[in-house]
């Protein structure tokens, strides 16, 4: 069986166009499919950004929120009606919303601003430079430091800005888990703060953050919150709400499955069809083979060695390009949004495994259809 699988390999890659042609259409087909899926898992990571880096265990929200983004204005009494529930610990607001602030040159910059419950700080981010309670000072502001960090004109302790015709000063600069998606830079005040700061509806409760008891209250508190009227989703429950929006609310979901198809018929109608020319190209040495003894079985073996060997030699060449031109990218924009998974590659060698097969199957019918006359007969 060595001898055969080594004769495969010397038939398969004495022929180097064809040999080369097979390995770049499947590579394509690969670097295409992960480069895809994984630009549409980093959009779905950095839209739960917040949700990541609050690190909350329940959250509660209006039933028609979608997005953390998209978060509606809760009443106080909903707060007060949480923190009375069986197997509450302890509840806080959340405030989150958009505004524009007015940087030291006079431009203009949209930011995210949360606010946080001003008792516990509850969902804090960690510091890199200043001390927590300085949030309490007269117009504090902490700021994130991240990708987006340098539109803030890469503040330093005691910068200062407008917001809405209010002064804010930077007093700590944090770093979280994750960048957000939309690429605006993240700001962290008191709750208090930021509902007068930014410009709000009559509710302005954006979350309610609940602390459990433990872990097996959770099922109790969603279902006084239900009876509420309102919905309490887990950490990962709610990324879960948010990713299932982007990918069937929205085009994006749709726009990636079809790149990635179009990717797999890419990947097999070339190899296919350059496989089956290779065959073709060397049936009489196949021919001969089984002339001098080999069995079928033994010439289906080196046929199948030669499309696996071609499928995971180009699966491995298409993850390292995609993978290259992913740290490029990031290199040389900060934000791109894009984040290679165990997914991404398991379902790329799937497709691949599934190119390499329909490939097989079509040199094997050709092969065990052969007679040894008919060769040596021309």
């Amino acid at each position: 069986m060595q001898g055969i699988l080594k004769l495969a390999y010397k038939l398969l890659v004495n022929d180097r166009a064809k040999f080369i042609a097979l390995l770049i259409g499947i590579t394509f087909a690969v670097f295409l499919m992960i480069q895809m899926t994984s630009l549409f898992a980093g959009v779905l990571d950095k839209s739960s950004s917040t949700v990541t880096n609050v690190g909350a265990k329940v959250w509660v929200m209006d039933p028609a929120v979608t997005t953390v983004a998209n978060s509606i204005g809760m009443p106080d009494y909903v707060l007060d009606a949480v923190r009375s529930m069986n197997g509450v610990k302890y509840a806080v607001p959340l405030y989150y919303g958009a505004a524009l602030v007015k940087l030291r040159d006079g431009t203009f910059q949209p930011v995210t601003v949360i606010g946080l419950d001003d008792t516990s700080l509850y969902g804090r981010p960690q510091l890199l430079e200043g001390k927590i309670d300085d949030i309490f000072a007269e117009n504090g502001f902490i700021v994130v430091k991240d990708v987006e960090f340098p539109k803030m004109e890469n503040p330093k302790m005691g910068t200062e800005f407008e917001l809405n015709d209010h002064k804010g000063v930077i007093v700590g600069i944090a770093q979280v888990a994750s960048s957000g998606l939309f690429g605006i830079p993240t700001l962290y005040t008191t709750y208090n703060r930021a509902i007068q700061y930014v410009p709000s509806p009559r509710f302005t409760i954006s979350y309610v953050l609940v602390e459990p008891k433990s872990a097996a209250d959770i099922p109790e508190i969603q279902r006084q919150v239900k009876a509420l009227g309102y919905v309490a989703l887990t950490k990962d429950q709610f990324i879960d709400h948010i990713s299932t929006f982007y990918k069937y609310q929205t085009g994006l979901g749709t726009n990636m499955l079809l790149m990635t198809v179009i990717s797999f018929i890419v990947g097999l109608s070339i190899s296919g069809q350059t496989f089956y020319t290779f065959i073709l190209e060397n049936l009489e040495k196949f021919g001969a083979l089984k002339a001098i003894g080999a069995k079928g079985s033994e010439l289906v073996y080196m046929i199948l060695f030669q499309a696996s060997f071609t499928a995971l030699t180009g699966y491995g060449l298409g993850v390292g390009l995609c993978v290259g031109m992913i740290t490029a990218a990031k290199t040389a924009v900060p934000d791109y949004s894009s984040k290679v998974t165990y997914f991404n590659l398991l379902m790329a060698f799937v497709m691949v495994v599934i190119i390499a097969g329909i490939s097989s199957y079509v040199g094997v019918r050709k092969v065990l259809k052969i007679e040894p006359f008919d060769i040596f007969r021309g």
